[in-house]
């Protein structure tokens, strides 16, 4: 039901108004303050009510601030770059600080965890209002769209290549959702213990910030296209191999490895936006695609939620569907042979 419920505020809300926000001058910057200053508060609320009824509700709120800030953040950065290659590159070292940032920060707020729960929500609280501050330093002209989108702008974002980069884009993120879910419940019903599922995020959140460590360094060296055919390929294999074999450890390879390639095919999504629609405005087009992938990042988890697969089973559809993605990704190259 969280997951159910967490859809609405963007399936709803986020196509009316994130154009607003964008045409605002500093919208988006007003949007990541205020972001971060209500997430302090919610947590400071939930320490009051730890054991409470009310916590859930603030925990609603605390997961639709969040997925607000991921979409706002998405507008800020093509407007505070000054080209694509810098885009790329820039993508790839927030991706990478907020992994080194998020490592740094499990072992104080795990050993708080072990003195008073409530004291973790105190450090994020804590944090959440450093970050609203910090945020005052952007400028003030950023992530302001215009209200028009050109005939061209239309044209390239309905392009083939396009197309199938944007639906592998969402294929990769409806995996990772799909994922975290299943393996957190699978791992649950197996009794396997907090332990393993730590485990599991810990080396997924060091995935994530090798595969943004190297892929400025891909992008130089091989094309986009190359580096979507291999996230989908490795996936693939990755996820038939666990089906077959099982296992709580090729579970956790698993999950490790599908957000280290969700990683590299977003920064080669980035790009082939950039090469296939010059004439997009960045901030408004990476907005609604990011608003898209958060969707089915959270459907594809209630997915999970819903139908509780084995921890064979869900593995092996997280291959087949990769597989078949990359035979659709591959499809653009005879659709359209230019892309």
């Amino acid at each position: 039901m969280f997951l159910a419920i967490s859809l609405a505020p963007f399936a709803v809300i986020a196509p009316f108004i994130g154009p607003v926000i964008d045409r605002v001058p500093g919208g988006r910057r007003i949007t990541v303050l205020m972001v971060n200053l209500l997430r302090c508060i919610t947590v400071v609320l939930m320490v009051q009510r730890i054991n409470s009824v009310a916590l859930f509700p603030l925990a609603f709120i605390s997961l639709v601030l969040s997925r607000t800030y991921a979409v706002s953040k998405t507008a800020l950065v093509p407007t505070l770059v000054s080209s694509d290659q810098e885009l790329v590159a820039a993508n790839g070292s927030l991706g990478l600080l907020a992994g080194l940032l998020g490592l740094g920060a499990a072992v104080p707020a795990g050993l708080l965890q072990l003195v008073d729960s409530r004291l973790t929500l105190v450090m994020s609280a804590v944090m959440f209002g450093l970050a609203g501050f910090v945020s005052l330093q952007l400028p003030r002209h950023v992530a302001t769209t215009p209200k028009t989108i050109d005939a061209a702008e239309i044209t390239e974002l309905h392009g083939s290549g396009v197309r199938h980069a944007a639906l592998s884009m969402m294929l990769l993120r409806g995996i990772v959702g799909f994922l975290f879910f299943h393996v957190a419940f699978w791992l649950r019903d197996e009794r396997a213990g907090t332990a393993w599922f730590a485990l599991a995020l810990g080396l997924s959140s060091l995935a994530t910030m090798l595969a943004n460590a190297i892929s400025p360094m891909l992008r130089r060296w091989i094309s986009e296209r190359t580096m979507m055919t291999v996230s989908l390929t490795v996936i693939s294999v990755t996820g038939v191999f666990a089906g077959v074999f099982g296992g709580i450890s090729a579970g956790i390879i698993l999950i490790a490895i599908c957000n280290g390639m969700g990683s590299i095919g977003r920064l080669a999504f980035e790009s082939i936006i950039q090469r296939e629609a010059p004439d997009a405005n960045r901030a408004r087009t990476f907005v609604k695609f990011e608003t898209i992938n958060q969707l089915v990042w959270v459907s594809s988890g209630l997915v999970a939620v819903v139908f509780t697969f084995s921890g064979a089973v869900g593995f092996a559809i997280v291959g087949v569907s990769s597989a078949m993605g990359l035979i659709y990704f591959l499809s653009a190259d005879f659709a359209d042979p230019k892309s």
